[in-house]
């Protein structure tokens, strides 16, 4: 199995999401959120997120009350991974 694509993340105002970024070549929606500390915390990659998808959630007034509403309860339609950085990071050695 590959190693989930690099994403570049943009900084969002949010309590809970930290910065979010969109591979279009793939469709992926990278989110990564907050720790409890409200620093970068977990990146997670959803599926099946096309541009027009992205430039709604990025253009949201809420972007955490947008994901929770559109994105977080719709596995079926953008399946989710848990981006394990520190096993890319080895494998890259």
């Amino acid at each position: 199995m590959s190693a989930p694509a690099k994403i570049g993340l943009q900084p969002v105002e949010s309590s809970q999401i930290h910065s979010i970024g969109h591979d279009a070549s793939t469709n992926t929606l990278a989110i990564r959120f907050k720790n409890k500390a409200g620093g970068p915390g977990s990146l997670y990659h959803y599926s099946n997120f096309n541009a027009e998808q992205f430039a709604a959630f990025q253009g949201a007034e809420s972007v955490g009350s947008h994901f929770y509403k559109h994105i977080k309860h719709k596995a079926d339609v953008h399946p989710y991974i848990r981006v394990n950085e520190a096993e890319d990071a080895q494998q890259g050695d």
